[in-house]
């Protein structure tokens, strides 16, 4: 299937985006698709500095030369993250304007028209300004709200016009980022195969396929990306269009993200920084899917079709037992109720983990061959990151391999999704996992 054929597949099974374009030099089809989607209505270019130079200007000027009443709203921030304080802004600013907002820009500014345009009860047209994420097509914006991040439910954008030309020239660092985040989607579909497994959050068909039928093809040339060729760009975000769409058929982030992910929410609510800036979504999303491939190495080696069913089941914590202990791991953190308000969502109680665990060591043997399939060796995602210039060690986005280790109890706990260390949990085998990261001869040995 080639690309035209995987973007027409996959506008069939997404449910707010009725249109992708994506080319060199298409920037000038801006108006043709705004007013197809939202014939009459007046335009508001939202963009920051940065990318009103990047494409923002050029879009301003082809809507108001197609005779389309246009204002621009622009983030005078040198950097800002997809914080509260600006949804609050910008809403105020589409009240005033009365008008459908045009994103101009990449994650931040895409996520900040997504949650805006949906309080407005609208929809909007999104013009990414580089490949760094997958967000620009997901269901549902990433938001820093009350100390802690947030997805919150809203729309995708309804059409998406993508210029390669414009994505290629961006900073070599946003395009690194975003090949990061779309290879997340690794072990992201491995801990997907266990929560189906477990019958936790079974797999959607057309949301895996739409992606992972495709993505070794579209991480295969990580030298072409670090060289900005156009097409390997253009397959990039190819695929971090795709995911989006998949997020939009499975309507939640299920099938882009999973413990990869939560390392990067810990530093984005411990408001982390290295060398006086904030580190990109997809850096931090780096070295999270690094250290999961690690622990995938290791949870690959046992042998889970020996399993005693009933000790575990007896070694089983109640709730109450959780509970305390994420109040524990909370303690200090930013938003100290998180690991207990989630816990209690996913705690399953010894029957129900019988039940699971019954399941997984019958089923083993294929599950194995099934991840083992998936995932990539740590070795592997490595030398992937160090040729298309992503970080490949912790200390490149200034975090130690304790500051990661440290972080494990909270990822497990921090969202109500089911993931492998929640498996690993049930098995008996979570101490092992996660010491084998930071052994002698581990990934992350120190």
């Amino acid at each position: 299937m080639n690309s035209q054929e995987r973007i027409a597949a996959a506008l069939k099974v997404a449910t707010d985006t009725r249109a992708f374009e994506l080319g060199q030099g298409i920037l000038g089809k801006t108006p043709i698709l705004f007013k197809q989607y939202f014939p009459g209505s007046k335009a508001l270019v939202v963009a920051d500095k940065n990318t009103w130079k990047a494409a923002g200007e050029a879009v301003f000027a082809a809507l108001d030369a197609a005779g389309i009443p246009t204002q621009k709203f622009l983030f005078p921030e040198d950097e800002f993250h997809a914080d509260w304080d600006h949804i609050e802004v910008l809403d105020k600013a589409m009240d005033e304007a009365g008008a459908i907002a045009v994103s101009v820009g990449s994650g931040t500014i895409n996520d900040l028209c997504k949650l805006c345009s949906h309080h407005h009860k609208q929809s909007y047209l999104t013009v990414p300004t580089a490949a760094s994420v997958d967000g620009y097509t997901s269901f549902g914006a990433s938001i820093t709200y009350q100390n802690a991040k947030q997805t919150f439910d809203c729309p995708a954008p309804v059409a998406v016009l993508a210029d390669v030309d414009v994505i290629a020239a961006a900073p070599k660092e946003m395009t690194a980022a975003g090949y990061a985040d779309l290879a997340a989607k690794v072990p992201a579909g491995a801990e997907w195969m266990i929560a189906d497994i477990v019958g936790a959050e079974p797999i959607i068909p057309d949301a895996w396929h739409v992606l992972q039928d495709c993505l070794d093809e579209l991480l295969s040339d990580p030298e072409g990306v670090a060289a900005g060729n156009p097409k390997a760009i253009a397959d990039l975000f190819e695929g971090l269009v795709l995911s989006g769409f998949a997020m939009q058929a499975a309507r939640s982030s299920r099938p882009a993200s999973c413990c990869d992910h939560l390392f990067s929410h810990i530093l984005d609510m411990t408001h982390h920084r290295y060398k006086g800036k904030f580190v990109s979504h997809g850096f931090q999303v780096a070295i999270g899917t690094l250290t999961m491939c690690a622990v995938f190495d290791r949870f690959l080696q046992y042998d889970l079709s020996k399993i005693d069913v009933e000790k575990c089941v007896a070694a089983w914590p109640t709730l109450a037992d959780e509970q305390a202990r994420s109040l524990e791991v909370f303690k200090s953190f930013p938003a100290p109720k998180l690991g207990y308000e989630n816990i209690t969502k996913k705690y399953t109680d010894a029957d129900a983990v019988r039940r699971e665990l019954t399941v997984v060591k019958a089923g083993w043997p294929e599950l194995r061959e099934r991840l083992a399939g998936q995932v990539y060796s740590f070795k592997k995602m490595q030398d992937l990151f160090r040729i298309v210039g992503a970080p490949y060690e912790p200390e490149h986005i200034g975090i130690t391999r304790k500051d990661i280790h440290a972080m494990f109890p909270i990822v497990q706990l921090m969202r109500w999704r089911f993931n492998v260390l929640d498996l690993a949990k049930r098995t008996g085998h979570y101490d092992d996992l996660v010491a084998s990261v930071f052994a002698k001869g581990g990934a992350w040995e120190y």
